[in-house]
């Protein structure tokens, strides 16, 4: 089955999951997220009772499982890959942004990574006593600390450049649908972010 030949089902919410994700979910594990995001998140007027209680409990129709075993599972994969450039996966990230805007403050770097100071703070400090980062005093404002990648931090970066391919590759997935699964995923998160109220004020 390919998933350029199935369309949305015209009947109720829910239904297209409930016909193709499992099947779906057989054949592209990661890409099956992209799926239910694309055609639940589009539904004009969702129906959280589409799926009867019993359905809606069972783990395998749970997306915030989905999303974090995948996430889990592309984890492990990035790990060998990234032991190579001797990072773990959270320093990966803190050199993905620096890499692309330095100097930062920590709070800014925090807000791109959605990470408080207090997890920030050691992945800082170790990245720093590796030689891949300088943390230093704002000239203008001794109370802000900038952080910038050293120069081996710099030339990191064209080690790393065979990263993002190397990954894309492991899923098995087009560079087509990973491009418009990560636009999905980021739509979803400001959507969610943006809700004012916990689900279960939303439901009463």
């Amino acid at each position: 089955m390919s998933p350029r030949r199935l369309k949305k089902t015209q009947g109720r919410p829910g239904q297209f999951l409930e016909e193709h994700i499992v099947a779906m979910g057989r054949l592209y594990p990661l890409c099956t997220i992209q799926l239910c995001i694309g055609y639940t998140c589009e539904m004009s007027s969702p129906n959280p009772r589409a799926l009867s209680d019993e359905q809606a409990l069972r783990l395998d129709n749970q997306l915030c499982f989905a999303l974090y075993s995948t996430s889990l599972t592309m984890t492990k994969l990035y790990k060998p890959v990234l032991e190579r450039l001797g990072l773990t996966y959270p320093q990966y990230l803190v050199m993905l942004v620096l890499w692309e805007s330095s100097p930062l403050t920590v709070s800014e770097l925090g807000a791109r990574l959605f990470l408080d100071s207090g997890t920030l703070t050691p992945l800082l400090k170790r990245l720093q006593a590796a030689g891949w980062l300088l943390r230093e005093r704002d000239a203008t404002d001794e109370r802000r600390v900038l952080i910038s990648p050293s120069d081996a931090g710099r030339a990191l970066r064209r080690k790393a450049a065979k990263v993002p391919r190397e990954m894309a590759a492991a899923t098995g997935c087009s560079v087509a649908a990973l491009a418009d699964l990560t636009r999905r995923l980021q739509t979803l998160r400001r959507h969610m972010a943006a809700i004012p109220l916990s689900p279960s004020d939303l439901a009463a």
